[in-house]
This record gives structure tokens, sequence and C-alpha cells, in this order.
């Protein structure tokens, strides 16, 4: 690794432990895409974000609410919720186990924008008063997901590809996009903390397909098909009630879970409400569309005439301000 990259590399572990008194030895950024003009933000924070595409706030989220979430999760993992949007996944190495059960054999669940429980997450003010910062005032919430990884079984399956998020919206602009991810517990590299890519945000979306991995894939784990592996890389190492937000651009993923604990994180993306969206035609590649569209025949019916798009508004829920648009 060159030294210039060693030493950004150092600047953005120095901002992780600084949290929100981080220092940024670069010079002044005279115009600002990423975020907005706010009273939430410093200068050194917004100028981080627009250079990394990403930026940590320590202590963010109460511990009794992440308490609550977690509750919740175990509700769920155990059958006693029920409903019918909700997705509950399962590692592909476990899925057909008869002998694992409860809360080890999920990966995660998403789609919860209906389980006022945990959609209380998304809508928390001091989660909202950031999201502001990268989409403005009008804010809908158009993904949510608590991820579970469990102990690894061996197979270093409960690893997630590094990827860009907007491969999977049809929402944009993509710079009125953030994701919210906010550790359940402490989070490190034995556990498989985030990993990303820092400034990977300004590239481009980049194909995306499934790694050629030896046990294979979990089920919509695509992954960046052409990215410089030598391109330096941080490990986000957070506490309970961490949060991180971060660009859908950004490329990022995260390491197996060597230890013999489960790493839980809740997260959100939020949208402007004045988002545009764009055709099928033009969102993830043709086998991935017809993966998640047999997903959503599955679920509504064959006779069911819904694009893989409207799925999205369906999951979209308001959470601040004007309503959305389409």
């Amino acid at each position: 690794m060159s030294s210039q990259a060693s030493h950004r590399l150092q600047v953005l572990s120095n901002h992780l432990k600084a949290g929100e008194s981080l220092q940024v030895a670069c010079s002044a950024i005279s115009e600002f895409r990423y975020t907005l003009p706010n009273s939430i933000l410093t200068q050194n924070q917004r100028e981080f974000y627009e250079r990394n595409g990403f930026l940590v706030v320590k202590g963010l989220v109460k511990p009794e609410n992440i308490d609550i979430y977690r509750e919740h999760f175990r509700r769920v993992c155990n059958g006693e919720v029920h409903l019918p949007f909700l997705t509950v996944m399962k590692d592909v190495a476990i899925a057909k186990s008869e002998f694992v059960s409860g809360e080890k054999a999920i990966t995660k669940i998403q789609d919860f924008q209906h389980y006022e429980p945990l959609f209380n997450y998304c809508a928390l003010p001091e989660i909202l008063k950031y999201v502001e910062c990268f989409c403005g005032p009008d804010i809908m919430a158009i993904h949510t997901m608590l991820i579970n990884k469990p102990p690894d079984p061996g197979t270093k399956t409960s690893r997630h590809p590094m990827h860009q998020d907007l491969n999977y919206f049809p929402f944009r602009p993509a710079d009125r996009i953030v994701c919210a991810w906010t550790a359940m517990e402490k989070v490190h590299r034995a556990n498989g903390c985030l990993v990303v890519l820092p400034g990977t945000h300004t590239e481009t979306l980049k194909q995306h397909e499934y790694p050629e991995w030896e046990n294979g894939v979990n089920k919509f784990y695509y992954g960046v098909k052409d990215y410089d592996p030598n391109q330096p890389r941080l490990h986000l190492e957070m506490e309970k009630g961490d949060t991180v937000f971060f660009h859908p651009l950004l490329i990022h993923g995260s390491g197996a879970n060597k230890t013999h604990g489960i790493r839980k994180a809740i997260s959100c993306h939020y949208a402007n409400t004045g988002s545009s969206v764009i055709a099928e035609d033009q969102l993830l590649g043709s086998q991935d569309r017809k993966e998640i569209g047999a997903i959503v025949e599955k679920r509504l019916g064959k006779d069911t005439q819904i694009s893989i798009v409207d799925t999205w508004k369906m999951r979209a829920r308001v959470v601040q301000g004007k309503e959305a648009d389409f």
C-alpha cells in the first residue's frame, strides 16, 4: 500500500476513535454534493462524508431501545410474529439443517416497515436529524433490515460480498439516499464488522453478480464484479449504539463471524420523498430480476400483475414531511 493510502487510512481510523471531535487533515471543500446545509453536522463531518461516503456517530441509539429491538427479533425467530410481507432469511449452509433453529438459523429479517416495534428504529428523532442532512426534510424509509450474523458454520457463508446498495434500489437521485446502520452490540473484525472502501461513493454503479465461493452464497448477496482488491479498506469496529451513515454507492461488505456469539445490527435506508423511479429494465441484471420476480410471484400469486419497481414503492413508508410523489 502506498504511503498516501496508508496516511488516508490513518486519518479514517482516527475518525472512528474520535467520534464527534474528528479532525480531517485535508483542504476545505468549496462545494458540497452529498450533504445538505444543516445545523447538525460540523464542517469537518460534512467534509469527511463528502470525501469518504460514510460517517460514524458514536452512541447515537440508546441501549434500552436496542434491547427492545433484540427482544422483538427473538419473537420473530421463534415464530411469535406473523406479518405477510416480513422476510426471514437463513444462511445457505444451515437453511436445510434440522439441528439449527431459532436465532442461530436466521441471518436477517427485512421489510419490517409495518411491524411497529422494529419500525420504531426508523423513526427515532436522533436518527432522523442526521438523515435529514443527507436526504432533506421529506423522508421515506425504503428498506428495513435487522442483520443477524450467527457464528460461521465453517463455510465462510456468513460473509457478505463487497457491494453497492444502489444495485437494488430504483429510487434516484442516489445522493439523496442514505443508510443508517446501528450496532446492536460491539462489532469488530472477529465477529464480522462492516468493511468499507472509502471514497468509492464518487464512482458509478458497477455490475454485480454472485461471487464464486466454494460453499455457496446467500440469496441476493450479490457482489461487485470488478473492483481493485488492493484499494484501501477500513473495518468499522463499533460499540453498541454507534451508528454509521453511508452513501448507497459506497462499496462495502462484511467478514465471517469467527466467534461463538451472534453479531446483530439494525438498519434502514432512507430516500427523499420527491425521488424519481427508474424503469425496471435499468434495475439489476436480467438474472437478478428473474430471481426477485420469482419471490414476488410466490408471495402474491402467479397472476399478480406487479413489477419489481412497484414492490419497492409498496415497501416505502414516509417517516417525515411530504408524501411520496409516485
